[in-house]
């Protein structure tokens, strides 16, 4: 893609200058390792980086501007809000009905909840000042944006809230990155694909596709036959005009170029743990001392996000049936409601004594926790072509943690697992074929702890970064030749 007003300014930029790279992300950004790490590379490469993201006041992170130890700026963007917007309404409405001014309005749910991937947080945040202190939300007489809100009617009315607080962020982000001036624009999933094309359009900027999954074949709640066509007419256009697209497994990147007719294959950026990380020794695991076990017990680790289609009923179910010495360690976040479901299924069968929720630790701390365990169990329940087609973080985390692992049968994971020889692969639909690969594994786990060990070391971040710096060179094109330095060299000359 050709850039003429980028070439035409080439003379008048100073001399000296760090190239610009704007990275745009439709959530906090606070944990999403993929985006802070590719952003951290570019830094210490030789670019000035500013991350666009959403800000979540509720959540701690709120509208504003910090830097971060890598260097790059976070800046986090406000977004619609709709008790705010049902505010004047709801006075119009009390005038009319003779009942005076309204009280404060509180906002009831996070509207990223689904964008974001987290779920959704109470919040108890106040629009104006209050008079006194504001009541506990359970002992606080409902106002009428309440009770719009949290109405049966608004789960059918509210549907395309989404879509506009997902615009917020666009025209959001459109504006701060504008006044940033960068040099590239790097749009981080289908929904920021949006504002760098016309990002790219009206600075005259090349912009860079990271698909960190399938989006047009995610795992979704619920029908939504408008939204699907949209974004896939929206992946579309922006792929085919992107100056280079990235994404996360070989069979993800074969499925864009061959959908959208792509003159190339999409770069591989797997999202690997740093060298720093590679390997965890077993001394200095955590799951032991978290769930109270002795070093007699055989340890099954499960680390990450702990939610629907991550087959732990299944695995719940494979415990039931491997001997009583065996137990499984869960690390990782969690729903309450879903916490109680898996605590259920496990009492149901007989093994909630057995099945342990440790809670979470920083994502740079995981492959460290995790390193005492006896193996580590790998599942995504292949439910979307995205999640057929993925290479999990827990995967990478594991081998990094020197672990054995025992994975559901899906293409690129297989690929890896077979590859190292870093463990064995079961059928996803058959908690007993697991039980019996688990035993299988935790039986003899010398050779595959040797295995990982060596895999750790070939399958870092650092490697993978050379790729990303090649295609923002090749994406900058000539007048910023040499602006980014090879990251290997700067870590061997450290």
């Amino acid at each position: 893609m050709n850039h003429p007003a980028q070439q035409a300014s080439t003379a008048t930029r100073p001399g000296g200058r760090r190239p610009r790279v704007a990275v745009l992300v439709y959530n906090d950004c606070h944990a999403d390792t993929r985006v802070l790490k590719s952003a951290a590379t570019l830094a210490h490469a030789g670019a000035d980086v500013r991350i666009f993201a959403v800000a979540r006041p509720a959540a701690g992170y709120p509208v504003g501007v910090q830097r971060l130890d890598s260097g790059v700026v976070l800046e986090r963007l406000p977004l619609f809000e709709l008790a705010r917007a049902l505010e004047p309404a709801a006075r119009v409405y009390r005038v009319l009905a003779g009942r005076g001014a309204p009280a404060a309005v509180g906002v009831t749910e996070d509207p990223l909840r689904d964008a974001t991937g987290g779920p959704a947080d109470r919040q108890a945040a106040q629009v104006g000042p209050p008079a006194r202190p504001a009541a506990p939300a359970s002992l606080r007489t409902p106002t009428l944006a309440d009770r719009v809100l949290r109405s049966r009617v608004a789960k059918v009315l509210l549907k395309p809230l989404g879509a506009v607080i997902l615009h917020s962020y666009w025209r959001h982000a459109r504006k701060a990155v504008t006044r940033w001036g960068p040099d590239i624009v790097h749009a981080n999933d289908g929904n920021t694909l949006q504002p760098a094309m016309a990002l790219g359009r009206t600075l005259g900027v090349p912009y860079v596709y990271d698909s960190h999954e399938l989006w047009t074949q995610r795992n979704v709640a619920g029908p939504r036959p408008l939204a699907t066509v949209v974004e896939r007419r929206i992946e579309t256009r922006g792929i085919r005009r992107a100056d280079a697209v990235v994404t996360v497994s070989p069979s993800i990147a074969r499925y864009l170029q061959d959908t959208y007719g792509l003159a190339e294959t999409p770069t591989l950026v797997r999202n690997v743990p740093p060298a720093a990380q590679a390997t965890s020794d077993p001394a200095d695991g955590r799951l032991r001392a978290l769930a109270g076990l002795a070093p007699h017990h055989k340890v099954i680790a499960y680390g990450g996000r702990i939610t629907t289609n991550r087959g732990l009923e299944e695995t719940i179910a494979a415990l039931a049936a491997l001997d009583d010495d065996v137990h499984l360690v869960v690390l990782g976040y969690g729903a309450p409601a879903y916490l109680a479901a898996l605590e259920a299924h496990a009492t149901g069968l007989g093994v909630r004594d057995r099945m342990h929720l440790v809670g979470k630790v920083p994502s740079a701390e995981v492959s460290a926790a995790l390193a005492d365990a006896d193996a580590s169990v790998v599942f995504v329940r292949p439910t979307c072509l995205s999640y057929l087609w993925s290479l999990p973080n827990k995967l990478f985390e594991s081998i990094h943690g020197g672990l054995p692992v025992v994975a559901a049968d899906l293409p690129d994971t297989r690929r890896i697992v077979e590859e190292h020889g870093v463990g064995e692969v079961f059928s996803s639909d058959d908690p007993q074929e697991m039980a019996r690969t688990i035993a299988r594994v935790v039986a003899h786990p010398e050779r595959y702890r040797a295995a990982a060990r060596l895999a750790a070391g070939e399958l870092t971040w650092e490697r993978e970064a050379e790729r990303l710096l090649d295609v923002y060179r090749s994406a900058l094109g000539p007048a910023w030749h040499g602006a980014l330095d090879p990251l290997l060299d700067r870590e061997d000359a450290a």
